[in-house]
């Protein structure tokens, strides 16, 4: 049985932390990407015209080894959600602790923190660290809050959450906002996880959720609304309205590649 993690809010995401081997691979590939850009700048730069003074070069090498240890990495990281070469390779990403996408901080922290335990210590900080630790992380995980997931193979079929019947009239006229990534997800998982809960778990949980969900919602449910149930309602709402937006984004689409095709000016269109 594969085991899952758990969210600050108790709730057992889907996503599965990743093999220690995919991790050494990934870091590997990686690794061997930077040297060679590291590589090829040093030689860039050395092959270059001008001869720089004493200060000049050592500022230039920091300048130079900031840049391709930390600055690039966050950057790579940070754009493409904590996919980077090595971990696009192995299929796996890196995700904060709440199973949402990395940011600019936690891939920051992340690549800063590798400058010890990657390069100065030849990775047998983060070697040692991703044994120990449970969850698989190195040290630059444990300080930003992140770990590393697998995205391929088979993933379980979701199951959509079905609105209330006699909460639907409530839903199609409250006020939903947008609700924060981290929420939406804990909500969702909640609800496909309730039957594996204690129930005393379980009722603490949902109503936790549901006072936070309400924060987003007016007006507030029917008095003596199930907290399970209103949440239910959100989320089935919330998937009827963005359906019907792209429904109605893709209409406009097509009506107005129609009207692109047509001659200016009310000229009829030729008959064939």
């Amino acid at each position: 049985m594969d085991e899952g993690i758990v969210t600050g809010e108790g709730v057992l995401l889907d996503t599965r932390p990743t093999s220690f081997l995919s991790r050494v691979l990934a870091a590997l590939i990686d690794l061997t990407a930077l040297g060679i850009v590291l590589i090829a700048t040093v030689l860039v730069l050395g092959g270059a015209d001008f001869a720089p003074s004493e200060a000049a070069t050592r500022i230039l090498s920091i300048a130079t080894l900031a840049t391709v240890l930390v600055v690039l990495p966050t950057a790579v990281d940070t754009m493409t959600r904590g996919r980077s070469l090595g971990k696009l390779g192995v299929g796996i990403r890196v995700v904060r602790d709440d199973g949402g996408p990395i940011r600019l901080r936690q891939a920051f922290v992340r690549a800063l923190t590798g400058v010890f335990e990657l390069w100065l210590t030849f990775g047998s900080v983060a070697l040692i660290c991703s044994i120990v630790q449970p969850q698989g992380k190195r040290v630059g995980d444990l300080l930003a809050g992140t770990y590393a997931v697998r995205v391929r193979g088979k993933t379980a079929p979701r199951t959509p959450v079905m609105m209330p019947p006699h909460l639907a009239g409530w839903a199609a006229g409250a006020d939903v906002r947008r609700l924060p990534d981290g929420l939406a997800l804990s909500v969702r998982q909640f609800l496909t996880r309730t039957a594996t809960l204690h129930p005393q778990s379980r009722a603490s949980l949902g109503t936790d959720l549901a006072v936070e969900v309400q924060r987003f919602v007016a007006p507030a449910p029917p008095p003596g609304t199930h907290p399970e149930l209103f949440l239910a309602a959100v989320l089935a709402e919330r998937r009827r309205r963005e359906h019907t937006s792209a429904e109605a984004g893709r209409q406009r689409a097509a009506q107005e590649s129609l009207l692109m095709q047509r001659l200016p000016h009310g000229v009829p269109d030729p008959v064939d």
